[in-house]
């Protein structure tokens, strides 16, 4: 439930300040939402998002996302891998985490669905990802004006998870998240995380499912639905065809990335024969992800 890695005060200060310039970079103050603008963020920064549901087995959880860097005739492709079996909200929180791998040059890592928050790396991605998408002064900031003190220590549970669920679908942080974010700047309690942490945020008729619906219903059932898609944006599907057309990704390349999404070359007027070889490599290639560690 709480970090197990404690992050020094500069490490957090340095990650606040990564957040908050590259938001401003990316045209966003502190005040708007990013929220589903993530999409956009990633267009503007050329990479190119594959969304593909893969669940979880064995009881091991399913990857969240990954992001993949290469170089292809002297320039870098990134690619990030989107697992759309997930809740809405934590897809857009992991595409957030795997944003900082990006800015940071930290290279390709798998983040997971509920993963061990025991690594350094993740750990600061985690926290970026919270920062860049519910900056912590505005968080500060909406709580005093809510309640004209910083603390929530004497608010009721029901009064707590009405601003929680406000929170949750103005900023698109996942609930887990928002109560951490609320510990970790010292609002709440210790008594008060361990209760809501503990509450069942997925569940339509449980305390805080009715009080969400209630509060902005169809954004808060889209949060808490995973979207299963497969696809990327056209933008996405336009750069994959100009870096084939360019001789930046060779064939093979180029007809396993169209059938990640179930589509072939001959979609976009190609004729390339796929061989029973490149099929059995495609099927490794997604069975792959679900195994990844």
């Amino acid at each position: 439930m709480f970090r197990k890695i404690k992050l020094s005060d500069q490490e957090i200060e340095a990650i606040r300040k990564l957040a908050r310039d590259k938001r401003f970079s990316l045209g966003f103050s502190d005040d708007p939402p990013i929220a589903n603008d993530i999409h956009t963020i990633l267009d503007m920064l050329n990479i190119i998002l594959l969304e593909y549901p893969i669940e979880a087995e064995g009881g091991k959880p399913a990857f969240s996302a990954v992001i993949l860097c290469s170089e292809e005739g002297g320039e870098r492709l990134v690619f990030i891998g989107l697992n759309t079996a997930d809740y809405f909200d934590k897809q857009i929180f992991a595409i957030a985490h795997e944003l900082y791998h990006f800015f940071t040059k930290t290279g390709m890592h798998l983040s997971r669905q509920d993963g061990p928050d025991d690594d350094m790396v993740e750990a600061k991605a985690n926290w970026f990802a919270a920062e860049f998408l519910l900056p912590e002064e505005v968080l500060k900031r909406r709580i005093f004006e809510e309640f004209k003190s910083f603390s929530l220590a004497d608010i009721q549970i029901n009064v707590l998870l009405r601003f929680i669920a406000r929170l949750h679908c103005t900023w698109w942080l996942p609930y887990r998240s928002l109560v951490k974010r609320l510990w970790e700047i010292q609002a709440i309690t210790e008594a008060q995380y361990q209760e809501l942490y503990a509450l069942d945020e997925r569940d339509p008729k449980g305390e805080y499912g009715k009080i969400g619906q209630s509060t902005q219903s169809d954004v808060f059932i889209k949060l808490n639905t995973a979207t299963k898609t497969i696809g990327s944006s056209p933008r996405a599907i336009e750069t994959i065809l100009r870096n084939f057309e360019n001789n930046l990704i060779d064939e093979d390349t180029f007809i396993r990335i169209l059938g990640l999404f179930n589509k072939s070359p001959a979609d976009y007027g190609y004729e390339i024969s796929v061989s029973q070889d490149d099929i059995d490599e495609l099927r490794d290639f997604i069975e792959s992800w679900k195994h990844e560690s």
